[in-house]
């Protein structure tokens, strides 16, 4: 809650007039207690989760009457064989979003004192465009790094039986898939994610952003479809569908490819030789047809 009755006094505060977002943070949040601001996450989360995956859902749906779908999801689907039913989009969506409103839910009535330990604010000024970018980075780079170890400790035989096995229950995965997993893994990938705004403080609305941001890089790595024009390719080291779809193929067997958004991680400690044996016989493979091409009649 903002320690301000009238736009006035916040623009005073300030020594000069609230920009125009700076006008609607202070009219949404004013007499909204911070404890509040800082539950939307739960909402956000449900709306981005239902809402991002939902036109690669509908193409994979409507390919079984429809050629130009059918073409689409054989030319660009990482594994084109695997269909999924209305009835297992279904299943996912409802058990996931369960999952997270039971979870995620009370954990972030609990975990408010933490937020407000760190020192994430909802007061004005709001945060500058680079320094929300700046601090999206180094959210990026925590979470990734983190994110790979939790990741290995969940593939240890305990981690994987008893906790890890329900998110590889798909293993030709697809967007509403990026979540589905046991409430306890939930929980235990929440601490990579919490990390990054513990050890850099920030403003709620980045702290908002930064959970989307998220939510919709594990929902494209879990999308099983690999696009050329996708605008994640062109972002350095970003390992995308192809890495993590490798990753859920092989299954609970798998010791590679544990990176959650780059492969830094995996190059570092050497856990994407299988992934990079595979990408090289796909290579060979490729290179054989088309050389045989020209002698088939």
């Amino acid at each position: 809650m903002l320690p301000y009755a009238t736009a006035a006094e916040a623009a005073a505060a300030l020594g000069r007039a609230m920009t125009a977002a700076e006008a609607a943070w202070f009219g949404y949040s004013a007499a909204v207690p911070d404890r509040w601001l800082y539950c939307h996450n739960v909402p956000i989360l449900l709306v981005v989760y239902t809402l991002a995956p939902l036109p690669l859902a509908l193409l994979e749906l409507r390919s079984t009457g429809d050629a130009n779908a059918s073409s689409l999801i054989h030319k660009y689907k990482l594994q084109p064989r695997v269909r999924l039913s209305p009835a297992a989009f279904l299943r996912c969506y409802l058990d996931t979003a369960r999952v997270l409103l039971l979870s995620v839910g009370p954990l972030s009535l609990v975990s408010y004192p933490v937020a407000e330990m760190v020192g994430i604010r909802t007061g004005l000024p709001l945060p500058s465009v680079g320094e929300m970018a700046a601090q999206l980075v180094v959210y990026l780079l925590v979470e990734d790094y983190l994110g790979y170890w939790m990741h290995r400790l969940l593939h240890t035989k305990w981690g994987y039986d008893k906790i890890h096995h329900v998110h590889h229950e798909f293993t030709a995965p697809m967007g509403y898939a990026a979540p589905y997993a046991h409430w306890a893994e939930v929980l235990i990938l929440g601490v990579p994610a919490f990390a990054g705004p513990a050890i850099v403080p920030c403003h709620m609305t980045t702290f908002w952003l930064w959970f989307v941001l998220r939510h919709i890089e594990a929902i494209d790595t879990h999308s099983g479809f690999s696009f050329p024009l996708n605008p994640t390719k062109f972002i350095p080291f970003y390992g995308g569908a192809e890495h993590h779809d490798y990753h859920h193929r092989v299954g609970g067997q798998s010791q590679s490819n544990f990176s959650t958004i780059f492969t830094f991680c995996d190059y570092l400690y050497g856990t994407d030789k299988g992934y990079r044996y595979h990408k090289a016989s796909l290579g060979k493979v490729h290179t054989c047809v088309h050389a045989c091409l020209p002698y088939v009649t």
